[in-house]
């Protein structure tokens, strides 16, 4: 079985930083590629950061610039460091991967952390 854990998040000042990580653990065979998700209320999932097991890396426009994205291939883990938040950027962060396990790729998610920025 795998397991997408994450871990950080919180509440934060406007123009504050936090960082997030998440691991995968379980029966896996290879990842491919590791990302951040978040979901604001009343609005949809949409992508925040995705990166290949070659380290390449893809931006939502919103958070270019201020979002860095890296991985441990080894480790099994994906981080998101977040500088530069606005309360925009509140909401439930989803760490996602799509890796293979026994015979099949699939997609898989963690549970979500909270980010709230406010003052």
């Amino acid at each position: 079985q795998v397991q997408l854990v994450e871990s950080g998040g919180g509440l934060v000042q406007p123009g504050g930083s936090l960082s997030l990580s998440c691991e995968a653990s379980g029966n896996i065979l290879r990842i491919n590629t590791m990302g951040w998700y978040r979901q604001a209320p009343g609005n949809q999932r949409e992508l925040v950061a995705r990166i290949t097991d070659g380290g390449s890396t893809h931006y939502a426009d919103s958070v270019r610039g201020r979002f860095t994205i890296s991985r441990d291939n080894a480790k099994n883990t994906v981080s998101l460091q977040m500088n530069s938040l606005n309360p925009e950027d509140t909401a439930v962060y989803y760490c996602h991967a799509n890796l293979l396990s026994r015979s099949i790729y699939l997609d898989y998610w963690g549970r979500g952390t909270q980010v709230t920025v406010s003052s």
